[in-house]
């Protein structure tokens, strides 16, 4: 059975930090770009950051350019997302995902993501 798990959410105030986690099992993805999207409350799910299958490549969401960073460890079969310098914007449950296809490249399209996590919530307070 795959799973995506994430990890690493929680409550912080603005200008604050969080490093969320997506530990994968049941299968490797080290052959795939990996996602964070994210979803607040009565909004779609939207892009947040994709990186590549070794991670030479990202790509962000312009309202999260210069404050995320995204990583991978294809050892640990593990994606993270490195958040900085929050805002009570980014509110909004992280949701990992894997690509549907072995690709170079990044991707940046929800449809094409195929295996999903639950999601974690990351709350930003004012």
């Amino acid at each position: 059975q795959v799973q995506l798990v994430e990890s690493g959410g929680g409550l912080v105030q603005a200008g604050g930090s969080l490093r969320l986690s997506c530990a994968a099992s049941g299968r490797t993805f080290y052959d795939r770009p990996m996602g964070w999207f994210r979803q607040a409350r009565g909004k779609e799910r939207e892009f947040v950051a994709s990186i590549s299958w070794n991670g030479g490549e990202t790509g962000y969401a312009e309202s999260v350019k210069g404050r995320f960073t995204i990583s991978r460890d294809n050892a640990k079969n593990t994606v993270y997302l490195q958040m900085n310098s929050l805002k009570v914007e980014d509110t909004a449950v992280y949701y990992c995902a894997a690509h549907r296809n072995a690709m170079p490249g990044v991707s940046r399209e929800r449809d094409e993501y195929e295996y999903w996590g639950l999601g974690t919530q990351v709350t930003v307070s004012s």
